[in-house]
Protein backbone atom coordinates (compact mmCIF):
# COMPACT_ATOMS: atom_id res chain seq x y z
CA UNK A 1 0.00 0.00 0.00
CA UNK A 2 2.86 2.48 1.10
CA UNK A 3 5.25 1.20 -2.34
CA UNK A 4 5.98 3.80 -4.61
CA UNK A 5 4.11 2.93 -8.32
CA UNK A 6 7.07 2.78 -10.72
CA UNK A 7 6.28 1.52 -14.16
CA UNK A 8 7.66 -1.33 -15.21
CA UNK A 9 10.57 -0.87 -17.44
CA UNK A 10 9.49 -1.52 -21.06
CA UNK A 11 6.96 2.08 -20.67
CA UNK A 12 9.62 3.97 -18.50
CA UNK A 13 11.12 7.17 -20.06
CA UNK A 14 14.78 7.01 -21.11
CA UNK A 15 17.07 9.77 -19.47
CA UNK A 16 17.58 11.39 -23.06
CA UNK A 17 14.43 11.23 -24.03
CA UNK A 18 11.55 13.24 -23.64
CA UNK A 19 7.18 12.18 -23.61
CA UNK A 20 6.86 15.97 -25.02
CA UNK A 21 7.98 16.03 -28.58
CA UNK A 22 9.15 19.77 -29.86
CA UNK A 23 7.22 21.95 -31.73
CA UNK A 24 9.31 21.89 -35.17
CA UNK A 25 8.79 23.73 -38.46
CA UNK A 26 6.11 26.85 -37.15
CA UNK A 27 7.05 29.36 -38.43
CA UNK A 28 5.09 32.71 -37.31
CA UNK A 29 3.97 35.49 -40.60
CA UNK A 30 4.66 38.93 -39.78
CA UNK A 31 2.52 41.20 -37.79
CA UNK A 32 1.96 43.34 -40.49
CA UNK A 33 3.50 43.71 -44.52
CA UNK A 34 4.47 47.34 -44.18
CA UNK A 35 8.10 47.92 -44.34
CA UNK A 36 8.36 50.95 -42.01
CA UNK A 37 11.08 51.49 -39.38
CA UNK A 38 10.16 50.12 -35.97
CA UNK A 39 9.29 53.42 -33.32
CA UNK A 40 12.10 53.93 -30.75
CA UNK A 41 11.37 52.70 -27.35
CA UNK A 42 10.42 55.20 -24.76
CA UNK A 43 12.54 56.27 -22.45
CA UNK A 44 12.08 55.79 -18.92
CA UNK A 45 10.55 58.82 -16.72
CA UNK A 46 12.52 60.41 -14.27
CA UNK A 47 11.74 59.42 -10.75
CA UNK A 48 9.72 61.77 -9.11
CA UNK A 49 11.38 64.32 -6.43
CA UNK A 50 9.73 62.65 -3.58
CA UNK A 51 11.34 63.81 -0.11
CA UNK A 52 13.58 61.20 1.42
CA UNK A 53 12.26 60.45 5.15
CA UNK A 54 13.84 61.73 7.72
CA UNK A 55 13.68 60.97 11.09
CA UNK A 56 14.47 63.69 13.47
CA UNK A 57 15.78 62.34 17.57
CA UNK A 58 12.42 63.18 18.98
CA UNK A 59 10.27 60.86 16.09
CA UNK A 60 13.05 58.23 16.67
CA UNK A 61 12.18 58.41 20.27
CA UNK A 62 8.33 58.17 20.19
CA UNK A 63 8.73 55.11 17.76
CA UNK A 64 10.91 53.82 20.15
CA UNK A 65 8.01 54.24 22.85
CA UNK A 66 5.44 53.32 20.49
CA UNK A 67 7.53 50.41 19.79
CA UNK A 68 8.31 48.92 23.64
CA UNK A 69 4.19 50.22 24.85
CA UNK A 70 3.18 47.18 21.93
CA UNK A 71 5.66 44.66 23.15
CA UNK A 72 4.87 44.96 26.78
CA UNK A 73 0.69 45.04 25.93
CA UNK A 74 1.09 41.89 23.53
CA UNK A 75 3.00 40.37 26.39
CA UNK A 76 0.79 41.11 28.74
CA UNK A 77 -1.87 39.46 27.21
CA UNK A 78 -0.38 36.54 26.12
CA UNK A 79 0.59 36.00 29.77
CA UNK A 80 -3.00 36.75 31.05
CA UNK A 81 -4.21 34.20 29.06
CA UNK A 82 -1.88 31.49 29.94
CA UNK A 83 -2.18 31.96 33.24
CA UNK A 84 -6.15 31.74 32.77
CA UNK A 85 -5.34 27.89 31.39
CA UNK A 86 -3.30 27.45 33.87
CA UNK A 87 -5.84 28.03 37.01
CA UNK A 88 -8.92 26.45 34.61
CA UNK A 89 -6.67 23.26 34.02
CA UNK A 90 -5.48 22.84 37.84
CA UNK A 91 -9.31 23.55 38.87
CA UNK A 92 -10.63 20.76 36.90
CA UNK A 93 -7.86 18.76 38.52
CA UNK A 94 -9.01 19.46 41.40
CA UNK A 95 -12.84 18.85 40.64
CA UNK A 96 -11.90 14.95 39.17
CA UNK A 97 -9.99 14.46 42.59
CA UNK A 98 -12.92 15.32 44.61
CA UNK A 99 -15.48 13.39 42.02
CA UNK A 100 -13.54 10.12 42.81
CA UNK A 101 -12.70 10.52 46.30
CA UNK A 102 -16.41 10.58 46.55
CA UNK A 103 -17.33 8.13 44.11
CA UNK A 104 -14.75 5.47 45.64
CA UNK A 105 -16.06 6.48 49.39
CA UNK A 106 -19.48 5.16 48.25
CA UNK A 107 -18.54 2.28 46.73
CA UNK A 108 -16.89 1.79 50.32
CA UNK A 109 -20.05 1.67 51.66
Amino acid sequence: MFTPKIPPPDTAPTPGTSLVQPLTGLVHPPACTCHHTPAPAPTPAAPSARPAVQFTPGSLLVAAAGGTAVVLVVGTVLVSLLLATAITAASVAVCALVLRSLLSHQKGR
